[in-house]
């Protein structure tokens, strides 16, 4: 937690993605549902038309579907990281359920947090970071070194 009072974090790439062959975050999608109660229609539905296309295009991600009587049927996500996210989908839709799945399977199961600065580096440059001003001089009349070495013009003495 920050001064601010919501929690915020640097820049990072996350399992280093784009450094090597790309890992997708998401590791196992559990749907828990009822056979016949009415709430879990919509996540039936999903469960017979869409869930083997979503196996066939993510093949990285195990599924499990567990029809047992529950009260509330829900989806419980697991990324390779740890974290565990759980969505209820009472009363939802095929259609809603599909784009749930879809926002689930592309997050990468950290929490949407305020990022600090848009740029970080784990060894920063000695030199500092470049603005418009690095190379102006300081003060107003300051000079540069190679005005210092030609000789300046004569003045005309104040009468």
């Amino acid at each position: 937690m920050t001064a601010r009072g919501s929690a915020s974090r640097f820049l990072t790439s996350v399992l280093h993605n784009g450094l090597g062959r790309y890992v997708q975050h998401l590791q196992r999608l559990s749907f828990s549902l009822s056979r016949d109660a009415p709430s879990s229609r919509g996540a039936r539905e999903f469960v017979e038309r869409e869930v083997a296309d979503f196996a066939r295009r993510n093949p990285g991600v195990v599924v499990y579907v567990d029809a047992r009587p529950c009260s509330v049927p829900r989806i419980v996500a697991e990324y390779v990281n740890g974290a565990v996210r759980e969505e209820s989908v009472n009363c939802k839709s095929a259609e809603e359920i599909a784009a749930l799945v879809r926002k689930l399977a592309s997050q990468s199961g950290l929490d949407v947090i305020r990022i600090r600065k848009p740029f970080h580096t784990d060894s920063p440059s000695v030199q500092g970071q470049w603005h418009p001003f690095t190379n102006k001089p300081t003060a107003w009349g300051a000079r540069r070194p190679r005005e210092a070495r030609e000789p300046a013009p004569a003045r005309a003495p104040a009468p």
